[in-house]
């Protein structure tokens, strides 16, 4: 198993991935809310795109501009499936609060994400059970893109929430 590291201020435009003290991936949007943004993780670059209401989430390789995977994100269902490289990944959101996640591929985890804070800085682990390779880079980006999401839509719950009760 090997353990990362990942850090985003909850109004920053960075999210960045570390192993140990060394960066090794970030995902940067373009701002705050937007659906598009760039990633890298181990020297490979991707482009990260969403639909405005989250439920479609794409990558791409940043150099050809390939589609390598896409999502749709069913915020009320914990699972949701994607393809990469003709093999079928699940996302599996373990908790009400999107803390804790994974990927798993023939029901066995390979990438599981921790949460160790919620909308103040988001911060948190990344373990990986399996050899890198490229599917591990898209999944590994493609998960925290997920969870970005995730935070920006519990935000606007929150401010709907506060203009109701105003």
């Amino acid at each position: 198993m090997e353990r990362y590291f990942w850090s985003k201020g909850i109004l920053k435009k960075r999210l960045e991935i570390t192993r140990g003290i060394d960066l090794v991936g970030y995902i940067e949007w373009e701002n705050f809310l937007s659906s598009r943004a760039t990633g890298m993780i181990n020297g490979r670059r991707f482009v990260l795109t969403r639909e405005f209401f989250l439920s479609k989430l794409e990558i791409y390789d940043a150099n050809n501009q390939a589609l390598l995977a896409m999502v749709m994100v069913n915020l009320f269902n914990p699972k949701s499936d994607v393809i990469v490289n003709g093999k079928r990944f699940e996302l599996e959101i373990k908790n009400f609060w999107q803390s804790r996640w994974s990927w798993k591929f023939n029901g066995a985890e390979l990438i599981t994400y921790q949460s160790n804070e919620f909308l103040s800085k988001d911060r948190g682990t990344i373990d990986v059970f399996t050899a890198f390779t490229d599917e591990i880079e898209i999944l590994i980006l493609m998960g925290l893109f997920v969870r970005n999401q995730f935070v920006l839509f519990m935000l606007l719950i929150l401010l709907i929430f506060v203009m109701v009760v105003l």
